[in-house]
Formats: structure tokens, C-alpha cells, sequence
């Protein structure tokens, strides 16, 4: 089974690969509002490079309570901060912590701009993460308490997955830069290639899944179908070392793939997990083409970035030792 499934992943790399190194970088985009293409089994085409970046947050700010739609000025100083806030001559406004936060200049920054919404979350109404559940509470009390202070890490291992270029889960709902996915697809499978980390979910549609001895993995383990035109992906089996906004192995994520049209690659993903949150809870957002190939992501190069992390623990268990 894992030869055909990695058999079939090559099949769709090779496949996609060479039907976009044909297509130029720089080739147009189809006039707004025009259909979505179809696959020759009649299915909405789901394939090419989205762009999940946005400047509109995932929760509403307090400050638009009872708002689900910002005035076209306030999108328009969404749009100017997620562009400028990187600039050089916005240096002064920034703290120097902040500033040496940032890590990069603007040109390295890549929000995405705002849709006008004031949050990606649709349900509850009031567009916030339903409250954590007293184990939840519980749980990232332990996972707390169980890391070794970031000054003490000892090994590679006690650093998170995220700052080990490991991944980065399983849901992209924005970014500050790499905010793309390559969507592959076949009748029985779609491979999603996420640009960030570089990792690969493979989604099979003929029925087959996880069943109860699946082992359990960072992205979870998913299965598909077709709902009319849209794609319906169910994802369980979650490690929960990869935990996303406090959840854990019990989460069970529900996402929805669509096509309104021929730019815009619309996505709904519902999160389920009675053991983080008292209700489940959907975002959403609308994904334009990227007109573009994906190109590799290296996040370390031969981990230089963690061996510095490591050697600096080192220096300041020195110096809190007088030594």
C-alpha cells in the first residue's frame, strides 16, 4: 500500500511538473468572473498554485465587534500597513525589539492584502475561536511545563517544529511570506504540495483512508470526496505534535475546495475537537492563481540556523555561570 501510495504521489509530481514547466511564468490570467475549467471526468480543475495570503485576520479584532465588513477606508489602511510595515522609512515607529523581530525588509514580507472582511472566521457570528475547554487549558499548561526553557535547550529536539523547518501543520489561513500551495489532481487522488516547510498531503478519493491501526502523523491522515462541485477533504489520525491554535490528536478537520470561477480557488475549513474547544468552529477564505511555479523552500541550510540557536544556549548557560 505505501509503494502505490508514493508510486502514485511521483505519478502526479511528474505529470504536474511537466504540464507546468510548458506553461510560461508569466502567462495571463483569464478574464475576472470567467468559469472554472473541469477535468475530462468532469469534476471542477482544482490544479495550479493558490495564494492563501491575506491581511485579513483570522479573529475580529475588538475594535469591530459586531462588524463583518470594514469601510473601504479601512481596507484601504489594512492594504497600506500589510505593504509598508516593513519599510525602511517606518524604522522610527519600531521598537528595536520589534525591529530586530521583523528579520527581514519589506521585500522579503509577503501578507497578502485584505478581502474587506473583518475576520476569516464565519462561524460562530461573532468571528472568535469558541473558549478552550478546562482539559485544553489543562493540556497547554503541561506541554508548557514539559519544554525546556528555550535558554537550556539541550539538542535539536527541544526546539518546536516550526523553528526546525519541520512543518508547519496542516492548515494555511495567511502568512508573512510563502503563501502558496500546488494542487495536483487525478480521479483518485489530489496531492497538495504546501510551500512553506515544502511538505506534501496526499488525499486519496477512492474510498481508501485511515481505518482505526492508521499511525498517527504531524499533518494527520486525510480522505476525500466530491459533493457536487466541491471537494470535500475529512482529516483525522493527528499526532498532535503539530498542534494548531491548542488542538490536538483528537481534532478532526473538515475542508471544502471549490471553484466560483476561473481566478479564485475558494476554501472553508471546520475545526472539531471536544477536547479544545465547547463548539467547532469555520473559517474561510478566497485564494487567487499565482501565475508561477513553485520553486523549492529551503528553510535551513544544513541547519545552520539551529546549530547558532544551540551554540547561543550554550554561551548564556557561560555567562549565568561567571564563566
Amino acid at each position: 500500500m505505501i509503494y502505490r501510495l508514493l508510486l502514485s504521489a511521483a505519478t502526479l509530481l511528474a505529470l504536474t511538473t511537466t504540464s507546468a514547466t510548458a506553461q510560461p511564468a508569466s502567462a495571463g490570467r483569464p478574464p475576472d468572473g470567467s468559469p472554472a475549467p473541469r477535468m475530462p471526468w468532469g469534476v471542477p480543475d482544482l490544479t495550479g498554485v493558490w495564494d492563501h495570503g491575506t491581511a485579513t485576520p483570522l479573529e475580529r479584532p475588538e475594535r469591530y465587534e459586531g462588524r463583518d465588513f470594514l469601510t473601504p477606508e479601512e481596507v484601504a489602511q489594512a492594504n497600506l500597513e500589510a505593504q509598508t510595515f516593513a519599510t525602511s522609512e517606518r524604522r522610527s515607529e519600531l521598537s528595536a525589539q520589534r525591529d530586530v523581530g521583523l528579520a527581514y525588509n519589506q521585500f522579503w514580507w509577503d501578507r497578502g492584502l485584505s478581502d474587506g472582511r473583518t475576520a476569516l472566521i464565519i462561524d460562530p457570528a461573532d468571528g472568535r475561536i469558541p473558549e478552550q475547554t478546562p482539559e485544553a487549558v489543562a493540556r497547554a499548561a503541561a506541554r508548557r511545563a514539559a519544554t525546556p526553557p528555550r535558554a537550556n535547550s539541550e539538542n535539536p529536539e527541544d526546539r518546536g517544529l516550526w523553528e526546525r523547518c519541520l512543518s508547519r501543520g496542516t492548515v494555511r489561513l495567511g502568512g508573512v511570506y510563502n503563501n502558496n500551495f500546488h494542487v495536483f489532481q487525478t480521479e483518485d487522488y489530489v496531492a497538495i504540495l504546501l510551500e512553506m516547510v515544502h511538505e506534501m498531503r496526499i488525499i486519496p478519493l477512492d474510498g481508501s483512508g485511515p481505518t482505526e491501526s492508521t499511525p498517527a502523523q504531524w499533518l494527520g491522515r486525510s480522505r476525500g470526496h466530491w459533493e457536487g462541485d466541491t471537494l470535500v477533504v475529512e482529516t483525522t489520525h493527528f499526532s498532535g505534535q503539530a498542534p494548531w491554535r491548542g488542538s490536538g490528536e483528537n481534532l478532526y478537520l473538515i475542508e471544502r475546495f471549490s471553484r466560483p470561477d476561473a481566478n479564485t480557488l475558494r476554501y472553508e475549513v471546520t475545526f472539531e475537537d471536544a477536547t479544545t474547544w465547547i463548539s467547532p468552529w469555520t473559517a474561510a477564505l478566497d485564494m487567487p492563481r499565482t501565475n508561477g511555479l513553485l520553486y523549492e523552500y529551503a528553510c535551513h541550510e544544513r541547519n545552520y540556523g539551529m546549530e547558532n540557536l544551540l551554540r547561543g544556549a550554550r554561551v548564556q548557560e557561560r555567562e549565568a555561570a561567571g564563566r
